[in-house]
């Protein structure tokens, strides 16, 4: 029997006041199997066409801080549960890194499901 799951799409929004959007990540929380996840990926070219003063590192660093989070491998958020986790990581934020609206699906395989939205909305077109 499928699960509710959530997703959430990370977004580097390089200079605010242009507004401009390039999907780095994806987070995925299924309360029912008790799962939270997320994959990132930095594509340097693309970013730096927004914008080529962009400090790709601290991009990085924010983003493996998310994904420790997520992992329950750094700081005190990875003592709440996986829910008020993906809540907390999910809250609009006027910073480098921004979250798209939550959305919701169902799966059996909430693992398969963050694969299958990494590749899709993440990665570059191939």
């Amino acid at each position: 029997m499928p699960h509710v799951f959530e997703y959430a799409l990370l977004r580097a929004v390089p200079r605010q006041d242009r507004g401009e959007a390039l999907n780095v990540g994806v987070l995925v929380h299924c309360k029912a199997l008790d799962y939270i996840g997320c994959r990132t990926h930095v594509d340097g070219d693309r970013l730096r066409a927004l914008d080529p003063a962009i400090d790709l590192d601290v991009l990085a660093d924010f983003l493996d801080s998310l994904s420790a989070a997520c992992a329950g491998d750094r700081g005190p958020v990875t003592r709440i549960p996986p829910g008020q986790r993906f809540r907390w990581l999910t809250a609009p934020r006027s910073t480098l890194v921004q979250t798209s609206p939550t959305h919701t699906g169902l799966t059996d395989d909430p693992e398969a499901e963050l694969a299958r939205m990494y590749e899709r909305l993440v990665l570059p077109l191939r």
